[in-house]
């Protein structure tokens, strides 16, 4: 199960006018709970005039190849009316304790031989830095190629850290780079990566089919159209993996999609068990968390995953889903912050 732990900050690093690396101390006794896949994310917690506030950032440093690691760093971006981002570039530094709870997530590649690659836009670099340094550092024969795209070079986050990467694996690390809003003197003409482009970019880059793993991480437009430029070139489902950071809110259900009028929830959390009455609109994490302050969540927003859980019985209307993969969904696993309960029962084991 996931846990929050207070973690001391060692350091906070401008990126760029609007983005900061946060660097974590992890305490020996700590270690191995925080050992982390590549691509994994971490959630951080505060209160706010007495309301709990949770954000989930990407840990961007390479993932430790035994023992659990004694630093871990996340990117953070600036997001306007953003309670956390803001705390984060203003406020927070050095000395400073903050809430974190163990990593999370599935947005992960676990180091292995072959050809890898990744479309990222804004801080959709942070987990893909994490996924690309440890492959190189830890699997020889491997190669990776990032393709990726911002507004501005003065926007760009991490620019230092794959710089270094080229110039430690120039023979194994293929980067392309894309400015929507500025000129580049050498590179890939300005331009935003639209699916029409994506679909003849990524050949000329590279053998398409023969990448053992696609990694798309950005804003919801990006995603969407290097997922279906992947599709029209014949790629797999099962090879692209997706990770999206930032999306609107959901709009208000529909009349329609009114559940049961009376209706149950009873879950499985952290190896104890309870069952609990449906309350009006409330969707199974709510319900949940009503009666058991430590169920698992980070965003609420249908995009970290943190709160999957497995539907052992009953069913349920998920409003959106842009955290778990389709073989997921089809094994049985939902999204409790977006589930409401279809039926008057409903069944859900978080340990699974």
């Amino acid at each position: 199960m996931a846990r929050f732990h207070p973690l001391r900050v060692a350091a906070v690093d401008r990126l760029t006018d609007d983005s900061v690396a946060i660097t974590f101390d992890v305490p020996p006794q700590l270690r191995e709970e925080y050992r982390h896949a590549p691509g994994q994310h971490l959630a951080l917690r505060r209160i706010v005039d007495g309301e709990e506030i949770r954000r989930t950032y990407s840990i961007c440093s390479p993932a430790p190849h035994s023992a659990g690691p004694d630093r871990l760093r996340v990117g953070v971006r600036f997001i306007e009316g953003g309670n956390f981002s803001t705390y984060a570039l203003k406020e927070l530094a050095p000395g400073d304790d903050v809430e974190v709870m163990t990593p999370a997530g599935r947005f992960i590649l676990e180091p292995a031989p072959g050809l890898y690659a990744a479309v990222v836009g804004g801080s959709g670099i942070t987990p893909v830095l994490s996924i690309a340094a440890t492959l190189l550092a830890q699997e020889p024969t491997a190669r990776f190629c990032l393709l990726r795209t911002d507004r501005t070079a003065a926007s760009t986050m991490f620019l230092d850290e794959v710089a270094d990467l080229k110039d430690r694996y120039p023979d194994r690390f293929q980067l392309a780079t894309a400015l929507s809003r500025e000129e580049q003197q050498a590179g890939l003409p300005s331009g935003r990566l639209d699916q029409e482009r994506l679909g003849t970019l990524l050949p000329a880059l590279l053998p398409v089919q023969e990448v053992e793993g696609w990694f798309l991480c950005g804003p919801y437009g990006l995603v969407q159209s290097a997922e279906n430029a992947l599709r029209e070139l014949g790629v797999e489902r099962t090879r692209v993996h997706q990770e999206i950071f930032h999306v609107d809110p959901a709009p208000p259900r529909p009349a329609d999609t009114v559940g049961p009028e009376h209706s149950t929830v009873t879950a499985q959390l952290d190896g104890r068990s309870g069952s609990w009455s449906v309350q009006d609109g409330e969707t199974v994490l709510e319900t949940v968390l009503r009666n058991r302050s430590d169920a698992p969540y980070a965003c609420k927003g249908g995009v970290c995953g943190t709160c999957r859980a497995f539907l052992v019985s009953g069913d349920v209307r998920m409003d959106r889903n842009f955290a778990l993969e389709p073989e997921e969904t089809e094994a049985g696993y939902i999204l409790a912050c977006q589930s409401h309960p279809a039926t008057e029962k409903v069944e859900v084991d978080f340990d699974r």
